[in-house]
């Protein structure tokens, strides 16, 4: 669990907090393995026998003071009794992880009927789409037989197709079967037989140790819609409806279908929607006319209407998923507009991921269906921050699903290690953290969780044959406590600052103003945001001397020279209003490309994201030799630097590129036993999704692609031309406002 603050040391009253400039929150991963330190929380179980506190029902934790018949919880200051078998447990020998450690992570007991043979099997599904192109299927068959390699001997799989009809496949015989139940096209229909009366459920989910060849087999038989033309002469119904692609129905059938036996048959079952375009079929359609030139003859600013969803379908059938326990990942490959802005929900609410491809020649989709199985994940996750009385949580940020009764309760259908989340802070009282205590403010973050343990394999005696038994459920609950500081003057605020942490919550913020009131509020909050910053620093620190001048003579510094924890901030800003997310539509972003950008972005962990915000350019000397670690993103450093090789990490892409005045001798593309190579690995391994990798060589190669990523001298307002003055000029714009 990764825990990391905007500031290390918080404002010590609301008027400081208000004038300060900056965000006051964290970033949460809560099932990372590590903390952001790199230390492992403290292990053991009994974790129904902590302490509680009787007032805020925070958890016992090494910040408490205790006697022998009593403990003061750290977070309200309660004073709490202590039962008898909590004063033997803590009393013995052997000390109790919350008693060792303020990290911890103790197992639960499980509840319910654990003890049926199919209820702990991971279940996944995959759901086609059928409506799509050869292209797009073979593409999908290449992801699937991916997926099959990641999974685990003891999971459930399931094969399904939509088009205006929903295929059920039974693999588990000697020939795939498939049933067809049709999908009516009206909007409001429903599917006229249960698909459990069509196919028993057990029939559907399949073992995959013992059926994998049958379910590869399955896999190849699937072909788009199209090619079924021309059988009966291509008349009547069925060929009207060949083009259509139900969507909703198919996927609001399959949450029940599987939602029927939640905790029966499984504990968390998994759908992955492969989409090939915009649903246009029955229940969940969407129009997609308003994506062209319609705006301007209705006088509607496309930079608003193209971000909200024009239908409240998909969100509430989020809503059903998570309460069935099924988690939805939504794989979108095309390049027409498909409305993600709609679909959006059926992932991140239920603990998903979203992914697009805007093509099938160089998707990494097969690659990162393999990845998001082969890690680790929880399910069934309940999070609560808590702190402690003189300050709250504001607002929270992430991709979970809030209790419906409970405040400031999330929960998550499915996390994994990456996973992230970001909550702000607000003060509770007027006087904030007062100087006459020792006091010092409180987090304490509770994530509860389950994880499926799976069976060891045991050797048959006298036989070369191993068995499994079935996997297991484990619930535990993890809990990290942390100690703040509180800052006496700006001075300390500004040196304790994350500045990466200052953009996650700056990215979250900004998403929301833009999808609440549209793109051009949102750049304006994050510009009108610096701006504040910079003004409270330059009073703070007295109009430090710096190279930047104003008209009336006194200099204005925005380079935050004095405050090396806040340098990068305008770059960060300077990169975020040139990123997809924040361009405006006339300057060609696709208004799902953009979506898919708020649901990436949002769920990214610090360091990921400043990456992807802005990327790190390293240049090389030789491919076995770095030159410099990190560039500014100017051509200028490119010229200045005279090194024939640079890599450009910008997160979803990876680019080695060779300049045109690199020795022809070096080796191209790098060898793969080189440093570069090594780095470029590394960088793979550790990364959440699968970059794409791009080796150009300048001068005889397109390199457009890197020089896109050169945007300091690219103009913040939109054009996009290359030119002398971007990021200079940006900071003279702030001179003239301040």
């Amino acid at each position: 669990m990764a825990v990391r603050a905007t500031m290390v040391r918080f404002p010590s009253n609301p008027d400081t907090q208000e004038s300060l400039g900056l965000p006051w929150g964290v970033t949460v991963t809560p099932f990372a393995s590590k903390d952001e330190n790199g230390n492992s929380p403290v292990y053991g179980s009994g974790g129904e026998l902590i302490p509680r506190c009787e007032n805020c029902w925070g958890y016992y934790n090494t910040y408490c003071d205790q006697d022998q018949w009593a403990w003061t919880c750290s977070l309200c200051g309660t004073l709490n009794g202590l039962s008898s078998e909590t004063i033997t447990r803590y009393s013995s020998s052997e000390s109790s992880p919350e008693i060792m450690s303020s990290y911890i992570d103790l197992e639960l007991p499980v509840e319910g009927s654990e003890e049926e043979d199919m209820q702990a099997r991971p279940v996944y599904v995959a759901a086609i789409d059928l409506a799509s192109s050869e292209e797009f299927l073979e593409l999908t068959k290449s992801a699937l037989l991916a997926a099959l390699e990641a999974l685990a001997p003891g999971s459930l799989f399931g094969l399904a197709t939509f088009s205006h009809k929903l295929g059920l496949y039974d693999v588990q015989g000697p020939i795939p079967v498939v049933k067809n139940v049709f999908l009516p096209a009206d909007s409001d229909g429903t599917v006229s037989i249960e698909l459990e009366d069509a196919m028993p459920l057990f029939s559907f989910l399949a073992p995959v140790e013992t059926c994998k060849d049958r379910i590869v087999s399955a896999i190849e038989t699937l072909r788009p819609t199209s090619s079924w033309e021309g059988t009966g002469g291509g008349q009547g119904m069925d060929r009207i409806l060949l083009g259509g692609r139900g969507f909703g129905l198919a996927m609001e059938t399959l949450i029940s279908y599987l939602g029927s036996e939640h905790y029966n048959t499984y504990a968390l079952a998994r759908i992955f929607a492969f989409l090939s375009g915009p649903p246009d079929y029955g229940p969940g359609q969407l129009d997609t006319r308003r994506y062209g030139e319609q705006y301007a003859s209705k006088g509607e600013d496309a930079e608003l209407a193209l971000l909200p969803e024009q239908t409240p379908f998909y969100k509430e059938l989020a809503a059903v998923a998570v309460q069935a326990g099924v988690c939805i990942d939504v794989l979108a490959v095309t390049n027409e507009y498909t409305d993600l802005a709609s679909l959006k929900f059926l992932s991140i609410d239920s603990g998903g991921s979203l992914f697009l491809y805007t093509n099938t020649d160089d998707s990494t989709l097969p690659q990162d269906m393999y990845r998001m199985l082969s890690r680790p994940y929880a399910f069934n996750c309940v999070m609560r921050l808590r702190t402690s009385t003189e300050f709250k949580t504001g607002n929270s940020y992430g991709h979970f699903f809030p209790d419906p009764q409970y405040e400031n309760v999330q929960h998550i259908i499915c996390c994994d290690s990456y996973a992230t989340y970001a909550y702000d802070f607000d003060f509770e009282n007027t006087y904030g953290f007062s100087r006459h205590t020792a006091e010092l403010p409180m987090l304490q973050l509770a994530f509860q969780y389950t994880v499926l343990v799976p069976p060891e394999e045991k050797q048959t005696p006298g036989s070369n044959l191993t068995s499994r038994s079935k996997y297991t459920i484990q619930r535990r609950l993890r809990i990290r406590t942390m100690q703040f500081g509180v800052a006496h003057n700006f001075n300390e605020l500004y040196d304790s600052v994350d500045q990466e942490v200052v953009l996650s919550i700056l990215v979250h913020k900004v998403i929301l103003a833009s999808l609440s009131e549209g793109v051009r509020e949102g750049r304006m909050l994050l510009h009108d945001w610096l701006v504040i910053l910079a003004a409270q620093y330059n009073d703070t620190y007295k109009n430090a001397p710096n190279e930047f001048g104003s008209s009336t003579g006194m200099l204005i510094d925005v380079t935050f020279s004095q405050c090396p924890q806040l340098q990068a901030l305008p770059r960060l800003v300077f990169a975020l209003l040139r990123n997809p997310l924040l361009r405006f539509h006339h300057e060609g972003i696709h208004p799902d490309y953009r979506i898919y950008l708020q649901c990436l972005f949002s769920g990214l962990e610090p360091s990921s994201l400043h990456r992807a915000i802005y990327p790190l350019l390293s240049s090389y000397a030789t491919p076995d030799k770095l030159a410099y670690p990190r560039h500014s993103l100017s051509r200028a450093a490119l010229m200045t630097s005279e090194c024939p090789i640079f890599f450009l990490d910008a997160f979803t892409t990876l680019i080695v590129f060779y300049s045109s005045t690199a020795d022809p001798t070096l080796p191209y593309p790098p060898p793969h036993d080189c440093l570069l190579r090594t780095t470029i690995n590394k960088v793979k391994q550790e990364r959440s999704m699968t970059p794409r990798l791009m080796f150009i060589r300048g001068g005889e190669e397109d390199q457009s692609v890197f020089d896109s990523y050169l945007i300091e001298e690219q103009d913040v307002d939109g054009s996009g031309f290359p030119n002398v003055t971007g990021f200079v000029s940006f900071l003279r714009r702030l001179i003239r406002v301040l």
